[in-house]
């Protein structure tokens, strides 16, 4: 029987095309889900949600009652790929808490796959409404794939700030591309091709956005096994670079065998013959990694070839490659100590990380809610309470305008000093005040600064913590107007 999509039809179905192939962490998906619903942009998102679902429900109920197989019924082919588009989302949506479950499931087992018993009901539904078994099978890892990418973005990424609205949606299209119909079409089995640079300071979260990433690949389900082929959880391997010599790194990353130097009485796998095809690997403090390393690794990007160390034998590795650090790689590259072949094979995708400071300016509720989740974290129970106790004590120590140079990573720290000792000191010197180029703690050490610089950064270090001119001249016991003459200088010097 032949159907035909009347004009509204075509309307409200392409309303959910763009539905299912919209960054879910942008403004013009709540857009869309707003205009299916016919709710107010300012519902909950839940309810919109509900709302979308059951006029997706209802739509496929009707495109049923035309046809067994309703994907096989369309004369036109923009119909059919309307309808298509409909019956995925529909499908996504029936099964997602099926799909949430079995993260949690998978994260708990680690190693061992877990079979998931209602994945023959979707696979069934899918052929019933005229789609093949390979489409079925391929769909259904989709669905897998955007939930895990949806799971640990909106879990592990968390802020209300404009910067981590943005980074949200940056890595989802690092996962899926900004166009996630050809992604599914023919890109989804091309992205070992496509390497990410995360930058940002330290503490901001790097390896969350690692993880995410990393977690998210399209992984097969098989139907024999009932399982997919990959456990995400050993699907995603991290090393430290800046943890190993650089005698070590090279055996680190590629292996080694046996007798292939002192000390080597075994031979030993890298993790670029551990990790899955399906998989990531993280290389954090990428800027540690010595010239003969960046060549080695700029092989592996653009060959996909790699030799353990004392082999002649070459491997191939399939999965991606993430890296990240916090050190200048622009001055470095100038200065000829980080290439600038490795640095722009790597760089398919360079994402900035926000600092603390950034996302509190955009935002100031930002330190409130990391505060509850930490707090949560580390205590293991929400406590609006003591959450608030501990706001009340980094405003009284550290002040509404205290820079968090060591972003995420030091409010924690400092939530932990605080239940212990009901007080937090806060970092001592800014480690990103620079001196000429220059770290400002190696200035120091080093014994280069002039009594000028050392007032004016002593200077900046106090108006970083309080905010005001005032506060410093109350500290130092200069009047406001060399305050400010000082944080000039400062600010001259570390503009150079």
């Amino acid at each position: 029987m032949s159907h035909t999509l009347t004009e509204r039809e075509r309307t409200l179905f392409t309303l959910f095309s763009r539905a299912i192939y919209d960054n879910p962490f942008t403004a013009q998906r709540r857009q869309t889900d707003c205009r299916i619903s016919g709710l107010p942009a300012t519902s909950p998102d839940q309810a919109i949600l509900a709302r979308v679902i059951k006029v997706a429900t209802e739509q496929v109920a009707r495109l049923k009652q035309t046809d067994h197989k309703p994907l096989l019924s369309f004369t036109l082919e923009t119909d059919r790929q309307l309808a298509r588009n409909l019956l995925l989302f529909h499908v996504f949506h029936r099964y997602s808490s099926t799909l949430d479950r079995h993260i949690l499931a998978q994260s708990d087992k680690k190693a061992k796959l877990t079979p998931l018993k209602e994945a023959n009901e979707a696979l069934q539904l899918l052929q019933d409404f005229g789609f093949s078994p390979s489409e079925s099978l391929h769909y259904f890892s989709l669905f897998f794939q955007m939930r895990r990418a949806y799971f640990f973005i909106h879990h592990g990424l968390i802020g209300r700030s404009q910067a981590m609205m943005q980074l949200r949606a940056q890595l989802w299209n690092n996962i899926f591309t900004h166009d996630i119909e050809r992604y599914a079409h023919s890109l989804w089995q091309r992205m070992e091709d496509f390497s990410t640079l995360l930058l940002g300071e330290t503490g901001t979260g790097k390896s969350l956005a690692a993880a995410a990433i990393g977690r998210s690949g399209y992984i097969p389900f098989d139907r024999e096994s009932n399982t997919f082929r990959e456990n995400f959880t050993t699907a995603f391997v991290s090393r430290n670079l800046s943890q190993f010599s650089a005698q070590l790194i090279e055996s680190e990353l590629f292996g080694h065998k046996k007798g292939a130097f002192t000390g080597a009485l075994y031979g030993h796998k890298g993790i670029f013959a551990v990790c899955s095809p399906y998989g990531a690997i993280f290389l954090d403090e990428i800027g540690d990694a010595d010239i003969p390393t960046q060549i080695k690794l700029l092989r592996v990007l653009q060959d996909r070839i790699f030799s353990p160390v004392g082999s002649q034998e070459e491997k191939r590795f399939s999965g991606r490659v993430i890296a990240a650090t916090n050190r200048p790689l622009d001055e470095m590259r100038k200065q000829g100590t980080f290439r600038n072949d490795f640095y722009f094979r790597l760089s398919s995708d360079r994402i900035q990380i926000p600092s603390l400071r950034q996302r509190i300016g955009e935002d100031h509720r930002e330190l409130e809610l990391l505060t509850s989740v930490l707090l949560n974290k580390i205590t293991g129970y929400e406590d609006t309470d003591l959450s608030d106790r501990i706001l009340g004590v980094i405003d009284r120590e550290m002040g509404r305008n205290y820079p968090w140079l060591g972003n995420v990573r030091e409010l924690e720290q400092c939530i932990r000093q605080i239940l212990l000792n009901d007080r937090c000191s806060g970092s001592p010197i800014p480690a990103n005040n620079t001196v000429h180029g220059q770290p400002l703690h190696n200035a120091l050490e080093a014994g280069t600064l002039n009594v000028t610089e050392l007032t004016a950064y002593y200077c900046t270090i106090l108006y970083q913590k309080h905010g005001t001119y005032q506060a410093v001249a109350r500290t130092t016991g200069l009047d406001r107007r060399t305050v400010k003459k000082y944080l000039d200088i400062a600010e001259e010097s570390d503009g150079q």
